[in-house]
């Protein structure tokens, strides 16, 4: 897919998730009803809700999912307002690297699991680095594809922070294909998100890469 199809397709994943979590139209079902729909779950894959081993599976799933999904309770730009003013003119790269990310395949609801590497060049101002890994989380910790979860931590740490530049690039490995479907272990989707002078300026890119770690294979963009 292009450069310009795929940013369309990512903004329009973006803008649909967005609509989808701010609308009050959709009833949010109550915890008995999802408890329920996880019998029903059970039932439809052979086994009994009601024999020993499965009698609080429903209750356990559901509080589960309420620590998967966390992110659809928090505000990812509120994390980023708390900044500082830059320490002694300090103007180069920041970079956090491996950072352990869990996620979910909103297309089979499986984990998403890798590591996320995010950097940027600050302007006026710059974040706890430990904000920066909550934004990951927040964003992680939603039904996602991974070519989007990449525009939304990028663009945000620009849209808050208005650096001159943000990298961010996702290693990470779908258990959507490596469990079930073709059964591919060991492969892993590369994902990069480059803006400002990251995408502008080749020697920034560059220095970004290597200081990741980033194996010579070029990251599928989004």
């Amino acid at each position: 897919m292009k450069g310009r199809d795929m940013d369309s397709a990512v903004v329009e994943h973006r803008t649909s998730t967005s609509s989808r979590t701010g609308s009050e139209a959709r009833r949010r079902p109550r915890r008995t009803e999802a408890e329920a729909a996880v019998r029903t779950l059970i039932e439809w894959a052979g086994d009994d809700p009601d024999r020993e081993g499965l009698k609080g599976t429903p209750e356990r799933v559901v509080r589960a999912y309420e620590e998967f999904f966390a992110g659809y309770g928090e505000d990812p730009v509120a994390l980023l307002a708390s900044t500082f003013e830059k320490t002694a003119a300090y103007d180069q790269m920041i970079v956090l690297r491996d950072i352990r990310l869990e996620s979910h395949c909103e297309h089979h609801i499986v984990p998403i699991l890798g590591k996320a590497h995010v950097g940027y060049l600050p302007a006026e101002r710059v974040v706890g680095i430990s904000k920066l890994v909550r934004l990951i989380e927040v964003f992680a910790k939603r039904m996602q594809i991974q070519e989007a979860l990449t525009s939304q931590i990028a663009d945000t740490i620009q849209d808050v922070l208005k650096p001159r530049g943000v990298g961010v690039v996702i290693d990470a490995a779908h258990q959507c294909m490596t469990t079930r479907g073709i059964r591919k272990p060991g492969v892993s989707l590369v994902t990069s998100r480059m803006l400002g002078c990251f995408r502008d300026d080749p020697t920034t890119r560059r220095e970004f890469l290597s200081m990741i770690g980033a194996r010579g294979s070029t990251p599928h963009r989004s």
